[in-house]
């Protein structure tokens, strides 16, 4: 299946918690998007790899995902390796989006670093016809994405761009509660951690309120492009005009 946005993320639930708001507004306005999973969250304090394949399905539903994957990757060991690499690769091939997603390469969690860096390795050599990845048994052809964004995690940047989520942030919310394994549930029995903490949901709000705010919006999501990227004056002044 080709999509138009494919996003990476180390974890089930990772998608959700950075860019949950952005996922639901593209799927929304038209666009096919998928999720690709590097791990099934194995080492996981709360949960299971089991409920978290459930819970990964149920946001996916709530978000209007059309395609989710997980990879199998190993979980606490994403880092380079080529046959990682290639998987993404393969990836990229296989659904030809035109923009793709990954974690922030500066992060609180190790997974999220390696996953950056195995997104942008697999974004520039997924173009490239001497690097040879198969699907199903058939050679894929070269491609590479038009862009690649990166989500803020745990730790802050200076964005690129700030989306506008008012009208679908609580959509990411109900996608973040369906990890009910996760987040603060006042019956689990099972360890605190640091996501699971009460504190952890005030958080993601508050941050979707502050970025929100510097667009003159509700809430908002922040990214990061490495590279200049094209900004539409004539629309911004034309959607400001019929207001």
């Amino acid at each position: 299946m080709h999509l138009d946005i494919l996003i990476f993320a180390a974890h089930p639930d990772d998608a959700e918690l950075s860019m949950g708001g952005t996922i639901a507004k593209l799927a929304k306005n038209g666009l096919k998007v998928g999720i690709a999973d590097l791990t099934k969250g194995e080492l996981g304090t709360r949960g299971s790899v089991e409920t978290r394949k459930i819970e990964a399905n149920n946001a996916s539903e709530i978000l209007k995902v059309v395609h989710r994957e997980n990879l199998g990757l190993r979980d606490g060991s994403v880092k380079y390796n080529e046959e990682y690499v290639k998987k993404i690769i393969s990836q990229i091939r296989k659904h030809q989006p035109k923009i793709i997603f990954g974690p922030y390469f500066n992060d609180r969690h190790p997974d999220h670093i390696g996953a950056s860096q195995l997104v942008k390795e697999a974004y520039f050599f997924s173009g490239l016809p001497k690097i040879v990845t198969e699907d199903n048994g058939r050679i894929q052809s070269p491609y590479r994405p038009q862009k690649l964004f990166y989500y803020m995690q745990t730790y802050e940047f200076k964005p690129t761009f700030i989306v506008d989520i008012s009208e679908t942030f609580e959509m990411k919310m109900k996608a973040v509660y369906a990890y009910e394994t996760q987040f603060h549930n006042p019956n689990s029995s099972e360890p605190e951690t640091f996501i699971s903490h009460p504190n952890f949901i005030k958080y993601l709000e508050a941050r979707a309120r502050v970025f929100g705010f510097k667009i003159g919006k509700e809430y908002g999501e922040a990214f990061y492009c490495e590279e200049e990227i094209e900004y539409d004056l004539f629309n911004l002044i034309k959607s400001s005009s019929n207001k």
